[in-house]
Order: structure tokens, then C-alpha cells, then sequence
């Protein structure tokens, strides 16, 4: 992927402003399931592709027959999610599988590893983000690409995260939208 920064869209204005962004792909976070049909229209009509995180899709359970709806009905680049079901479904049917995993402590990260061991998910989303130097240790121990999310607040920030390996950021922070120079770059 060489989008860096993933806009993350929490409401309509955001995703609004996402679809007038240079980026390709996004992150819708918070929807109720009676706009998906509406977002999914007009990210096509503007050529985005979306991923969206199933798990604060109000009004929908997180389980693998919403993942299997979302992926019929919307054909949504990704989805995102901390349930393995969600994530075993939505790598059946095609679509790109992102892991989201909490860095809490070393129980819960042991915990995520083996889940993660489980459903081989196409990026794992780490929370907080902010944290490069478990960016790296998770990245080397489970050897898939990473998506940094949560508490990254600053371009440097952005830069520590990439250095440390992820291939992504995925942020709500809208000044951080706005950063062109990690764009299509190795870092």
C-alpha cells in the first residue's frame, strides 16, 4: 500500500472532507447502517475506496453474517475489526482483513498474538499508535503489515511510526490530512 496517512472519518463532515482529499482510501469509523448506503454511493462516485470498521457500525452486529452482509451488499475495500470472525469472514470473501489490537499490556498483547496467529489478518491495527517502539516488536514477531492508529497527534509522530515499520497511520486528526511528504514514499 502506498498510501500512508488513511483518513479516518467518524462523521458526515469528515467523510465529506475525505472525499475532496487526494487520498484514495479511508476509514469510516462511527456510522449508523442506514447511511452505509449512502457513504458506499458516494465513495464510488469519487473513486475512493472504503474500509470500514465493523465493529462501531451502529445498529449492526460484529459477527461474521454482518461481515458476509457488508461484503455483498457494499463490497467494501476493507474491514476492520478486533473479532477474529469478522476478520476469518471478510478474508473468505475477498476483502482486505485489518486486526485491530489494543497495546494495553503484556497479557492482552499476548492474547492479540495469538489471535493474530489465528487469523492471519492482511494488517493488524495497533492502538496507540503512538508507540514506535512496539510498532517494531509487533511487526517482527507476527511479520504482517501494520497499521499505526490512535494518539498520533504531530508529523513526527507520523515520521516515528513509519520508521518503526508501519506501513500506514490511519487518523481522525484532520491536520495530519494534510501532510504530503510521506505519500507514496519507502519510509
Amino acid at each position: 500500500m502506498n498510501q500512508k496517512i488513511l483518513p479516518a472519518s467518524s462523521n458526515m463532515k469528515e467523510f465529506e472532507q475525505f472525499l475532496e482529499s487526494p487520498f484514495e482510501i479511508g476509514v469510516m469509523l462511527e456510522v449508523h447502517i442506514a447511511q452505509l448506503k449512502n457513504i458506499n454511493a458516494m465513495a464510488k462516485r469519487y473513486g475512493k475506496k472504503m474500509i470500514y470498521h465493523v465493529d462501531m457500525i451502529q445498529g449492526l452486529k460484529s459477527d461474521d453474517y454482518s461481515t458476509e452482509y457488508l461484503c455483498q451488499e457494499y463490497k467494501p475495500y476493507g474491514l476492520i475489526s478486533t473479532k477474529s470472525s469478522v476478520i476469518l469472514k471478510a478474508k473468505q470473501k475477498g476483502v482486505l482483513a485489518v486486526q485491530r489490537v489494543f497495546l494495553i499490556d503484556s497479557h492482552a498483547l499476548e492474547k492479540s498474538y495469538k489471535l493474530i496467529e489465528k487469523t492471519r489478518p492482511d494488517y493488524i491495527e495497533v492502538l496507540p499508535g503512538a508507540m514506535p517502539w512496539m510498532i517494531k516488536e509487533v511487526k517482527e514477531r507476527v511479520n504482517i503489515p501494520i497499521f499505526a492508529g490512535g494518539l498520533i497527534r504531530t508529523a513526527n509522530e507520523v515520521k516515528n511510526a513509519l520508521d518503526a515499520g508501519a506501513a500506514a497511520i490511519t487518523t481522525s486528526k484532520r491536520g495530519l490530512w494534510e501532510i504530503t511528504q510521506f505519500q507514496d514514499s519507502d519510509t
